[in-house]
């Protein structure tokens, strides 16, 4: 088949299905939004990629404003139009899209079935819930009206989707309540790409001249967002003033705990721009503990996927998270770390000081969230389950 699989913040493991459906001699065309400040995946051809195997972006040469709701929008539907353009010219037969916004994905779909492709709305995040609790306190007067209409659009476009493929089989009743038929979703939970995250010594050349070299480090990487509390990684360096917490990320969230840090005279905790792919597997190798966080409002419609690669490291995992999430279930389930509800902020920061003072339990939490990780993140098995939801709806 012809397949564009498009995934907006070019994250690691959608463009690791782009190649191994290619492998399988699908002609497939993998496209992402360069602009979106977000850590990024392995995004350029490799010599050993297939020829049936290409990658394509997006960009609107201009600073994407994730911080004006009315700009961001405007934005959102320009980034549309750009991937609608590079969809015409491709025709595939199957799209596949994935972390597109709703503005996004509203001229995406349209163009998809313009041409006559079918279209697989890949559901990462429920966004309509994320705009509901977040817009109507920005924009009081008309937020609730926004939200209304986020709602109906999303719903709309996944009853309208060929298929929808949740990653979580909690975002199936929230799915069916709003009328998408239940023959219409498959199940496939997110994964990390193993072959691409080697697990290297703590010590690594990287770590070395990066980290703090003899402190326990406590590693954040990822986005610091509406979802998230970066205070929280502020008070676990308050709490443990030995070790240090290492935070990748970029954005004004980042900046902010920056200025924070460095107002309050924290010295032992450093915020870093996130690191090259390339490089991401011994920045990652040279944590002791990682911290994960999503806000109580959160809930079940977004599922931090920073999580499934912490758990390919072998390394711990501090999360602040409801407990109803997938995340917190597959951290508990395989005890692969401590996780507590946002709400029991004071047993978070009890639980990062647990595990400062047990290496013996921090490896065998780490063991343990490897040998998951090992289990269910084969790229094969996943990609064979890909395939057959594209026979049945080609």
């Amino acid at each position: 088949m012809r397949i564009l699989i498009s995934d907006y913040s070019g994250h690691p493991f959608q463009v690791q299905l782009s190649r191994e459906l290619a492998r399988r001699g699908h002609l497939v065309m993998h496209m992402f939004f360069a602009g979106f400040q977000t850590p990024k995946g392995n995004l350029v051809r490799q010599e050993q990629d297939p020829e049936t195997f290409d990658i394509t972006y997006v960009n609107l040469g201009e600073t994407f404003r994730k911080d004006s709701f009315v700009r961001r929008r405007q934005q959102e539907v320009q980034v549309g139009e750009l991937m609608a353009a590079k969809l015409r010219g491709f025709k595939p037969d199957l799209v596949i899209s994935s972390n597109a916004p709703l503005d996004t994905q509203r001229v995406f779909q349209k163009a998809a079935d313009e041409i006559g492709a079918k279209f697989i709305f890949w559901l990462q995040d429920i966004y309509s819930e994320g705009i509901s609790r977040v817009v109507p306190r920005k924009l009081p007067v008309v937020g609730h009206a926004a939200a209304a209409f986020y709602r109906w659009l999303e719903f709309t476009m996944l009853r309208n989707s060929d298929r929808v493929v949740a990653i979580t089989q909690d975002f199936v009743p929230i799915l069916t309540a709003k009328g998408v038929k239940a023959e219409q979703i498959s199940v496939v939970e997110n994964w990390a790409p193993l072959d691409e995250l080697p697990r290297h010594a703590r010590e690594n050349d990287w770590a070395a001249i990066h980290m703090h070299p003899s402190a326990l480090r406590y590693v954040y990487s990822g986005t610091l967002g509406y979802k998230h509390d970066p205070s929280l990684l502020h008070d676990i360096a308050r709490r443990l003033p030995e070790a240090h917490v290492h935070v990748f990320s970029e954005g004004e969230p980042a900046s902010a705990l920056a200025r924070e840090v460095a107002e309050a005279g924290t010295p032992n905790l450093t915020v870093h721009p996130w690191v090259p792919f390339a490089d991401l597997p011994r920045m990652l190798s040279g944590a002791d503990v990682f911290v994960a966080m999503i806000e109580e409002e959160a809930g079940v419609y977004s599922v931090p996927s920073k999580i499934l690669t912490y758990l390919t490291v072998g390394r711990p995992i501090l999360a602040s998270v409801p407990a109803e999430n997938l995340a917190a279930r597959l951290i508990s389930h395989h005890d692969a770390g401590r996780v507590m509800p946002p709400s029991e902020r004071e047993a978070f920061l009890q639980a990062a000081v647990d595990l400062a003072q047990s290496e013996v339990r921090r490896r065998a939490m780490g063991n343990n969230g490897r040998a998951y990780a090992e289990r269910a993140f084969d790229i094969t098995a996943i990609a064979d389950h890909f395939e057959r939801i594209l026979g049945e709806i080609a």
